[in-house]
């Protein structure tokens, strides 16, 4: 088993920072963040997302879908060990506690004429994640995405507009869509990825304004596959306490996880930080809601090869229900030397 650009070392290109509200330099990163998505634990504030292509201070919410809006006392600054942040509440108000997620692409944008739209793209194709941003054209369209394999999720906000967030999976095919800021289950419809999953070099876009408003900024996070850091992929649930198994071929040190067909549901979302250890219970947060950081004891359990999803919790493992996850590595199974993780 061999992994290769410095995969073995997944913190390189995805991290969690935990921080109480008190300094304004967030500085525990090995890298320079270009998508941080912040949310407070202790309270029902706004989930807010900022990436290095739109720029500091502008932010988009997870759980809303409201257009982009600058704000000047959230992210101020991307620094080479993390990011600097001013007063607003969203980001550090006196007693909450915060959790960000950061992610690694590839630092400024670059043109990508690859597509029938031109976008500027920042990636790395080390960690197979690229931001793209474009302007929609209201008819189909192709877009360059700057990595070099075919992304197996894209999520999809259109920055100008009040419209929901999108997201594409290979999972449910490129024939389906299933919303962000929504529970709702994954449903057909050509007007966002035209039916037509994505190449090494771009993804496909219909005629809908959440992904393509003609004159109107979109904003695109593509992930790619890369062995021994990300995973994109379902499962089916069995509603038992031993739970279902979903293997990674990486001890994950986070997840993502939604319902796609069976009944409509919340998004989940667990890391490695918020819980350091396998307990009687799991904290968890939804991308959909603003709501703060709340305890299961249906818990995702996070191990050395993959996750379990324990319990009759229709979120995560409802009998017979259908699953999409997104995963990232704390690190490989086995290194490239052969050195094996050990389970949590």
């Amino acid at each position: 088993m061999s992994y290769t650009n410095g995969l073995d070392k997944p913190t390189d290109y995805f991290e969690t920072i935990l921080w109480s509200a008190v300094d304004t330099s967030i500085d525990t990163l090995d890298f320079q963040p270009d998508w941080v998505w912040i949310k407070s634990r202790s309270n029902a504030d706004t989930q807010v997302l900022f990436d290095a292509v739109r720029g500091t201070g502008k932010r988009l919410s997870s759980s809303a879908t409201t257009e982009e809006q600058t704000k000047t006392d959230e992210l101020t600054a991307f620094n080479s060990d993390g990011f600097t942040i001013g007063t607003g509440d969203n980001v550090n108000r006196s007693g909450h506690n915060y959790v960000s997620w950061n992610w690694k692409a590839g630092g400024s944008a670059s043109s990508n004429s690859n597509g029938s739209i031109t976008s500027s793209v920042s990636a790395s194709t080390d960690a197979g994640f690229s931001i793209v941003s474009y302007t929609g054209t209201g008819s189909n369209a192709t877009v360059g995405h700057g990595l070099s394999s075919a992304p197996k999720m894209i999520i999809v906000k259109n920055r100008s507009a009040g419209d929901s967030w999108i997201v594409g999976h290979g999972s449910i095919g490129f024939t389906k869509f299933i919303k962000l800021d929504e529970n709702g289950a994954a449903a057909d419809s050509s007007g966002f990825f035209n039916n037509t999953a994505p190449t090494s070099s771009v993804f496909s876009v219909g005629n809908q304004d959440d992904v393509n408003a003609s004159s109107e900024n979109i904003i695109a996070y593509c992930f790619a596959e890369k062995k021994g850091y990300s995973k994109f992929g379902s499962y089916v649930g069995n509603n038992n306490d031993d739970g279902t198994f979903v293997y990674t071929g990486f001890k994950p040190a986070f997840v993502l996880i939604k319902i796609t067909a069976g009944q409509s549901d919340n998004w989940i979302m667990q890391d490695n930080k918020i819980n350091s250890f396998n307990g009687a219970s799991s904290q968890r947060l939804r991308p959909n809601s603003n709501n703060a950081e709340f305890s299961s004891s249906n818990e995702i359990d996070l191990l050395s090869n993959g996750f379990k999803c324990h319990g009759a919790d229709g979120e995560i493992n409802g009998s017979g229900f259908s699953y999409i996850y997104m995963a990232f590595a704390e690190s490989p199974f086995v290194t490239s030397t052969g050195i094996p993780t050990t389970a949590r």
